[in-house]
């Protein structure tokens, strides 16, 4: 369950990132009531999975797939650059995820 747990922690890290655009600096209520909520659930999550897991391992793989899922939805939804070497960096995340993961 701690894995299920940290990965929707991911999924909620994530969210408050590209929340955080939408507010404009905090200026919006709306985006920032949202924003503010994931960060709560996504912090609340992770400390459920620290319950078992390793701290190092847990935020790591946490603070990855928000940095993935983030730089995947800036390209997509802000028109940030989609060059070779950026999505060859998101793949080495990727593959250091999937290593922790499997020594874990």
């Amino acid at each position: 369950m701690a894995w299920t747990y940290l990965f929707f922690a991911g999924l909620f890290e994530i969210g408050w990132a590209i929340g955080l655009k939408y507010t404009h600096g905090f200026t919006r209520f709306i985006p920032t009531v949202l924003t503010v909520g994931s960060m709560v659930v996504s912090l609340g999550l992770l400390g459920l999975a620290l319950k078992s897991l390793p701290l190092g391992t847990a935020y790591a793989i946490w603070t990855g797939i928000g940095t993935i899922g983030t730089a995947i939805l800036g390209i997509i939804l802000f028109g940030e650059p989609a060059t070779a070497l950026r999505l060859a960096c998101i793949g080495l995340i990727v593959a250091g995820i999937v290593g922790l993961k499997l020594v874990s």
